[in-house]
């Protein structure tokens, strides 16, 4: 039976827990240093607090040590990882590969997607290495995961939800070249998600003020049961700067897709951790950021993968800027094409798009389709405006947690005088005997006294559920009241408590193979002025436009640039491999 996990992100401890109670099978965060996200680092008191709180349900904690490391770095990076491992970190997330000769790093590395695998060679390169796991390219097609599955023996893990970088992982020189600030030092500034000009080589602007280097979000969730069938046992959301609520709603719909998945087919799937996951609220991935959504290239082929028009979350549309009428202490704008159903709630957070840019405010007052607020901006009537933070949703989610709990068949036992026998045995396969002793009257109903054992004993204690599976007595059942079995109960749960909760093995076990050279595949450039690439994707900006002379039969464009602040980058087009490059431009 094959384990599927659903990895969830975390930028702190809490939002971790959060996660694990909303149902994650594992969590990544980062620890004080070396994570791709130089922002959300943690100590590692937090990270044992987190792993503590996994490891009651067999959940797994990966730490993040994948950024690009510099020599200086080496002793300080060992350090942590060993502090991480003590911790009681189950694995680490890597780029460097010199990790790999650390012998005295226990725990299982998995190959970051930093790594740039998106091919067998890649993948076998790395398995080779050591690597436990692979976290693959994002823009591979099913096809390219089953060939990679069928090439390597370890784990693979696939990003599932979140946002796209629109360069291949540990490929883009953007961040750093515009601004000094290194993606592969985890200080990207999203220069993917600024507005540029397009030009063509005589400088005449063919698309003014617009993301053209930002993505959709990806969402793969109605594709769970292809990805499993093609060898992926990780379900990886993005989001490690993301927000409580965002993991949560997001962590929770994945969890419930996955639980579909496994119980429409019985011996064939199963969690990769246990317990389940009651309570709470309602997911719905729509009213949590997002920019829009794409299956990018998974099947293959091409679609319309960017958000240029919106690339912050915009949110759903919920009518046009009728009347915006100025009133004391603010506006009154009044909606027209308000949506049926819609209710708006004090609080929400509204959007629109000015210039390229989404513009937000906050409606203090909303009553029907009226919207009080203290500004908003350039708002103009006739203007489309989305609600992009849902107040009454969020709410829920604070108000409605998760409660995630171990399920415990108890049989109980009595026998002598009045020695009260009860053995617990968790679904992970714990077990302990607990024996009573209870110097007590016999109970003259005995069918009131054996409900009063069923009922007291079959319910919740901490992060188990109870269940009486069995009562056997010899003779007569003794009169005990509700405090006592519930002590009992208690007491069964904290000898439970004392036995770790144990780990599903993933996968296959790792077949070490000899290490493969794996050159970075050509690019080529048209233009004579351009220096190496500072990224390449399998987004296209022409094709995006309806200007690819391939698959759209376009008239060829010429060199294309993209200018921001008076800089320019230019486009490479390599249709043989149906990629676009981004470069500096050498000055004149």
């Amino acid at each position: 039976m094959t384990a599927l996990e659903l990895l969830a992100p975390a930028r702190n401890a809490d939002i971790g827990i959060a996660a694990i109670d909303c149902g994650a099978d594992a969590v990544y965060i980062a620890g004080p240093d070396f994570g791709a996200r130089k922002a959300a680092w943690n100590s590692f008191d937090d990270i044992a607090r987190l792993c503590d709180h996994a490891h009651r349900y067999g959940a797994r904690i990966f730490v993040t040590f994948n950024i690009s490391v510099r020599d200086d770095e080496l002793d300080e990076l060992h350090s942590q990882m060993l502090a991480a491992q003590r911790a009681g970190a189950d694995a680490f997330i890597v780029r460097d590969e010199r990790i790999f000769g650390w012998e005295d790093i226990k725990v299982p590395l998995h190959a970051s997607t930093q790594c740039a695998i998106r091919d067998a060679a890649r993948a076998r390169y790395f398995e080779g290495l050591g690597a436990g796991r692979l976290v693959l390219e994002r823009e591979l097609s099913m096809q390219d995961i089953k060939a990679i599955r069928e090439a390597v023996d370890c784990e693979l893990e696939f990003f599932v939800h979140g946002a796209l970088c629109v360069c291949y992982s540990g490929d883009c020189r953007l961040s750093e070249y515009l601004d000094g600030r290194s993606a592969d030092r985890g200080e990207c500034i999203q220069a993917c998600r600024s507005l540029y000009d397009l030009t063509d080589a005589d400088g005449k602007v063919l698309v003014r003020n617009k993301a053209l280097l930002s993505l959709k979000d990806f969402n793969l969730q109605a594709r769970l049961s292809d990805l499993a069938e093609a060898g992926v046992c990780s379900f990886k959301v993005e989001g490690r700067l993301k927000s409580i609520s965002y993991v949560r709603n997001i962590t929770r719909w994945y969890s419930m897709a996955l639980d579909s998945l496994v119980a429409a087919n019985p011996g064939k799937y199963r969690r990769a951790s246990f317990g389940r996951v009651s309570g709470g609220f309602e997911p719905d991935p729509d009213k949590t950021f997002n920019r829009g959504y794409t299956e990018l290239y998974l099947d293959g082929v091409r679609g319309k993968w960017s958000s240029m028009d919106a690339p912050s979350h915009l949110g759903t549309f919920v009518g046009s800027a009728g009347r915006i009428k100025h009133v004391r202490n603010g506006l009154e704008i009044t909606l027209t094409g308000f949506k049926d159903g819609t209710v708006l709630n004090n609080g929400d957070g509204f959007a629109f798009i000015d210039r390229g840019t989404v513009t937000g405010f906050r409606g203090d007052v909303c009553e029907g389709r009226t919207i009080r607020c203290t500004s908003a901006g350039s708002l103009r009537e006739g203007t489309k405006i989305y609600r992009n933070i849902d107040a009454e949703f969020e709410k829920t989610l604070d108000r409605n947690v998760c409660k995630r709990e171990i399920a415990v068949s108890l049989h109980v036992k009595i026998h002598g005088r009045w020695t009260v026998e009860i053995k617990a045995v968790s679904e992970d396969g714990r077990e302990v005997q607990s024996p009573f002793k209870a110097d007590v009257e016999a109970a003259e109903n005995r069918e009131r006294a054996e409900a009063m054992f069923r009922d007291q004993l079959s319910k919740r204690s901490g992060h188990y559920i109870f269940s009486l599976d069995s009562l056997e007595a010899e003779g007569a059942l003794p009169l005990l009241s509700a405090s006592t079995l519930n002590a009992m109960r208690r007491l069964v749960a904290e000898d439970l408590d004392s036995l770790p909760c144990k780990q599903l093995p993933m996968a296959p076990g790792r077949k070490t193979q000899p290490a493969e050279s794996c050159a970075s595949p050509g690019i080529i450039c048209p233009a004579r002025d351009i220096q190496e690439p500072l990224m390449r994707s399998k987004y296209c900006i022409r094709y995006e436009l309806g200007m690819c002379p391939v698959h759209q039969g376009a008239r060829d464009s010429g060199p294309l640039y993209l200018v921001n602040n008076g800089r320019r980058l230019a486009l490479g087009f390599d249709c043989s491999r149906c990629e676009m490059t981004v470069s500096a431009v050498t000055p004149a």
